[in-house]
């Protein structure tokens, strides 16, 4: 069972920003930049192209949508999409808001307290369409 299972059972605790039925979103606790957001499947399917053609476009189109509140609810240039899925092997969707390349890079993080992170999901949440 992978953690973003353990998150979607409830048995770890996380700042969700959104869910459905087949998806959910939820803060990255170690986030490249304020707002980077996690969207995961429901299903535990380690590879994005293991998915069904379905699932593929559900999955954007949840995450089209989490971008657009993240982008209503963080000021940035930008929000900036990533699969890469290595560190944890589970399909999952980077959105990240972004100024510059670096915050892309996965090397620079950036802390929030508990308190930041729950008002933060909030914000993205009441944007949620």
């Amino acid at each position: 069972m992978s953690i973003f299972t353990k998150i979607i059972t409830g048995e770890i605790p996380s700042y969700k920003v959104a869910e459905d039925e087949n998806f959910i979103a939820f803060l990255d606790i170690n986030p490249n930049a304020k707002g980077h957001t996690l969207v995961v499947p429901k299903i535990e399917e380690n590879k994005i192209f293991d998915l069904s053609k379905e699932e593929y476009n559900d999955l954007m189109n949840f995450s089209y949508r989490v971008a657009k509140a993240l982008e209503e609810a963080v000021p940035c240039k930008r929000v900036g999409m990533s699969v890469i899925g290595l560190e944890v092997p589970h399909v999952h969707v980077h959105l990240i808001p972004i100024n510059a390349m670096v915050d892309m890079q996965f090397t620079e993080k950036v802390k929030l307290t508990s308190d930041e992170f729950v008002s933060l999901a909030e914000s993205i949440s009441g944007k949620f369409e």
